[in-house]
């Protein structure tokens, strides 16, 4: 993703021009607030907040409500590119983003009852999921169909987390669901852009040895790492589960070898790309590890898959998107690495927490620090491009 699309109208507003612009900004100030807050609730509260169960709506708001915002915004760009149809812009585009802001609102307030917040939150992905859809139907883009279809589950287990019974379900069936779709989403797209843009560097470069080609290879551990989530979900703490979750580990650490990571040091946008999927990795063999029935907590593997998988290759995707549909050099500035190091500082301390249960409680406030850091710096650092003209 290199270029944007004409505006669709003199008059459309530049923030609903592109949909990277509202959901990539918006998202990350939703982000920065979110974690610290829950943090500050657990040391210092009653460990609710808007009357409801603290570790739920960290859950949920970390999960639908800040992934879910920068899933659209990277897939509402990116999706016309697959396709070749126009992007949602102006008006259609204002409204889905004001869905979003619904959500978190309705979230945010208390006395709200659950159909009210199952309908209130369930509109934005919902859309989501049509607009994929759409797209994806009317240009026969069936390469694409995995992604719709994950788009559409991550929807669905928004809805059934609104439907759950009680309070405080924590890593429950419903949460593991959602947390493995978007582990597939990055299997799906990580999977496609960290190699693609390895080898047009590389290949700029001169640099010998270029990333392998998609084959059956590839095929075959999204399929494993699939069965492997999906068995987790079912049955979190079988041993036979962690097994399979920690050779999907180790198999798409194969993966990620194979795409020579290691020749992109001069370039922060692509390595950050490898790293974000090396913790996705990480993750997995750690699930694994506790489900076997190690010493560390299952939190360890579940801290590597959010803070480390998503939030590294959520920035480094937002840093490169922000990037190119502005007009600036796909070239990353001093901040912009800076960032980086607070991203996976943030992911090392978080799961270290995990780890060694002595430190969980200073690692908790020092990780929300870092993450909130990382976000807030996008903002601040790109907000400006998102909220202005693009430049070529």
């Amino acid at each position: 993703m290199t270029t944007d699309r004409p505006l669709r109208a003199l008059s459309t507003p530049v923030l609903f021009s592109l949909g990277l612009r509202p959901f990539f900004l918006f998202g990350a100030l939703w982000g920065a607030m979110a974690a610290p807050l829950w943090v500050y609730v657990l040391a210092h509260g009653d460990g609710r907040i808007a009357g409801r169960a603290g570790m739920d709506w960290h859950i949920h708001e970390m999960l639908f409500g800040y992934v879910g915002a920068v899933i659209g915004g990277f897939l509402l760009t990116a999706v016309p590119n697959w396709t070749g149809r126009a992007p949602l812009a102006g008006t259609p585009l204002a409204v889905l983003f004001g869905l979003w802001a619904v959500g978190r609102l309705a979230l945010s307030t208390p006395g709200a009852d659950a159909f009210t917040l199952l309908i209130l939150d369930g509109l934005y992905l919902t859309g989501l999921s049509l607009v994929v859809w759409r797209d994806v139907l009317a240009a026969r883009n069936w390469r694409n169909l995995g992604v719709a279809l994950a788009v559409t589950g991550l929807a669905a287990a928004n809805l059934a987390f609104h439907l759950r019974s009680g309070e405080a379900g924590g890593l429950d069936a419903v949460v593991r669901a959602g947390l493995g779709l978007i582990v597939m989403l990055l299997v799906l797209i990580g999977g496609r852009v960290t190699p693609n843009f390895t080898r047009n560097w590389l290949a700029r470069q001169g640099r010998g040895r270029l990333p392998a080609p998609a084959s059956r290879f590839d095929l075959g551990v999204m399929a494993f790492t699939l069965t492997a989530l999906v068995a987790w979900v079912w049955r979190a703490d079988h041993p036979a589960v962690g097994v399979v979750l920690a050779l999907a580990g180790l198999l798409n650490g194969v993966r990620l070898a194979r795409w020579c990571g290691w020749r992109t040091a001069g370039e922060p946008l692509v390595w950050i790309l490898h790293l974000g999927y090396a913790w996705l990795a990480v993750g997995l063999v750690l699930l694994g590890l506790a489900a076997m029935g190690a010493s560390f907590a299952p939190s360890a593997g579940v801290h590597a898959l959010t803070t480390g998988a998503m939030g590294v290759m959520i920035l480094a995707v937002m840093t490169r998107a922000t990037r190119g549909h502005t007009g600036r050099p796909l070239e990353a500035d001093r901040a912009t690495v800076v960032l980086y190091g607070l991203a996976n500082l943030a992911a090392v301390v978080r799961v270290a927490g995990g780890l060694w249960p002595e430190v969980y409680g200073a690692a908790l406030i020092v990780a929300g620090g870092l993450w909130a850091a990382s976000l807030l710096g996008y903002a601040l650092v790109y907000g400006p491009m998102l909220l202005g003209p693009r430049l070529r």
